[in-house]
């Protein structure tokens, strides 16, 4: 594994604040289980499908309708589970979490309160390369999505779409241990990560598939470190919700802008209510939703349609043996057996399919490090600018790794290389057959290169004479060397013949 240092959180310094004070934020992470049918209905889960045509009798609470759970949804959350090294209960059961909403036809929304199915576990926030902080997961539960009201198809009515209704979600909740926006941002990129290596969430946030709401508090300093030696929440300030939020970006302003809002209040001698809001990102302001509902608000009881979920303990081992390598353990084994930096090594783990893609490529190319230069580098580079992921890329990891080899074995240099590249890109074929179907070899024979050196000085003695005085100017003849070979002659062979030569 890597060597870690896992860092103490540093004060939140709020600028334009009378006191010095410190941010407490929990998360609480909806992300969207990776199953083709909901929870407890056989209705489809497909994104854009027309309005309420992804609906079941049971999704939409027609009378003597009954749940039928979905085992395959289970498993995911216990896989998610594993993979945050969390406690898996044998035992836990669905509660009814009662309230109005017209997207949610029951009445009621099918949860888990008393008995989650997913215990204590945690997640490493990488904060730079060598450093990581750990936050505390306290529970995953398992519940059902509710639907959709749209306002902005007509000026005087709503509308309601219920395809969500009943999507498996797993509510990640973590302990208060996160301590300013960047941090959020962080946790939840890591876990986003976490769950796409698994393949229990897509992850997307554009489409809802992960959401998260953000538990904002303030307190003075010292008071954090009493909550953190006797689990008192009395210690910290009263937080407020930022409900559902589905960007980084717009995590971190409305964490900042809360946590200023708090301040303000307290210090004018005013008391933070506790209640949910919202993040208007054209405004960069929270503003009031509702006022924060306790668990009796809700009036949570058992759900009498589910019996108690009992599972076996070598199921879940069964699951267990089938975990992916995740992120941490990919990127200490990059760095261990590529020789790469920590830094390389994360980006090429961002995500798996771009791991996958180096792997193979350096185990074709033989060379790590050269290989995640060129992935890195050349190959991300120019899918950003272009708007693709690696799923589009048209060089394929054998092709990107037959140019490394012709670069190693001094077929061709790599300016060369980065023309051999450009043509595979954008027109495709074998590198090799393309460097020599257009003569891109690289000139290694000393003997012609000597030639263009002795041409070069010959035609220019007074830079010869200013390059004796200072050496740095050595350069402006190797470039024109290079200029004169068509870029083809090698690099090391020319650096080493012209040093030889002024040295005369």
């Amino acid at each position: 594994m890597l060597d870690l240092t896992y860092e103490s959180p540093k004060p939140k310094v709020i600028a334009g604040a009378k006191h010095d004070w410190e941010l407490v934020i929990g998360m609480e992470v909806h992300a969207q289980v990776a199953s083709q049918a909901k929870l407890f209905s056989g209705a489809s889960t497909k994104f854009g499908a027309e309005p309420n045509s992804n609906v079941s009798f049971v999704d939409a609470a027609m009378p003597g309708m009954l749940p039928v759970i979905n085992e395959y949804c289970i498993e995911q959350a216990v896989r998610t589970g594993l993979g945050l090294k969390a406690e898996i209960n044998l035992h836990s059961a669905f509660d009814r979490k009662n309230y109005f909403y017209p997207d949610l036809p029951q009445g009621y929304q099918i949860s888990q309160l008393y008995h989650p199915l997913v215990g204590e576990g945690e997640i490493i926030v990488d904060m730079e390369p060598g450093v990581a902080r750990r936050v505390r997961v306290e529970r995953i539960h398992v519940e059902q999505d509710a639907g959709k009201s749209i306002h902005d198809m007509d000026p005087h009515m709503s509308f309601v779409d219920l395809n969500r209704t009943g999507v498996a979600l797993m509510e990640i909740v973590s302990r208060p241990d996160i301590r300013g926006p960047e941090e959020a941002a962080a946790y939840v990129t890591k876990l986003r990560q976490i769950l796409r290596y698994l393949g229990t969430c897509d992850g997307n946030m554009q489409n809802g598939n992960l959401r998260a709401d953000v538990n904002v508090s303030i307190c003075r300093p010292g008071q954090y470190e009493k909550y953190m030696e006797t689990q008192d929440f009395s210690h910290l300030g009263t937080r407020c919700e930022i409900k559902n939020m589905n960007s980084m970006r717009f995590i971190q302003m409305a964490i900042d802008v809360e946590a200023k809002r708090q301040i303000a209040i307290v210090e004018g001698g005013g008391e933070v209510v506790q209640e949910t809001r919202l993040y208007d990102p054209d405004k960069n302001e929270t503003r009031s939703m509702r006022s924060k509902e306790e668990a009796h608000d809700y009036r949570y009881f058992p759900c009498p349609d589910l019996l108690p979920l009992e599972i076996e303990q070598g199921w879940v081992d069964d699951i267990a043996a089938t975990l992916p390598e995740l992120p941490d353990a990919k990127k200490a084994r990059f760095v261990a057996d590529f020789g790469l930096s920590e830094y390389d090594a994360g980006v090429l783990t961002a995500e798996v399919v771009n791991a996958s893609y180096f792997e193979e490529v350096a185990n074709a190319a033989g060379d790590g490090k050269l290989a995640a230069n060129w992935v890195i580098n050349e190959l991300f580079g120019r899918l950003k600018k272009e708007d693709h992921s690696i799923e589009d890329s048209p060089v394929s990891p054998a092709q990107l790794a037959g140019i490394i080899k012709l670069i190693k074995s001094d077929a061709i240099s790599g300016k060369i290389a980065k023309d051999l590249f450009e043509i595979v890109y954008t027109e495709g074929g074998d590198p090799e057959e393309i460097v020599e179907a257009r003569g891109m070899k690289q000139v290694t024979d000393t003997g012609a290169i000597e030639a263009a050196v002795d041409e070069i000085i010959a035609a220019n003695p007074a830079q010869v004479e200013k390059a004796k005085q200072n050496p740095k100017l050595a350069g402006w003849f190797v470039g024109q060397v290079m200029k004169a070979t068509g870029g083809k002659a090698n690099p090391k062979a020319v650096n080493e013949l012209v040093a030889k030569k002024l040295a005369d």
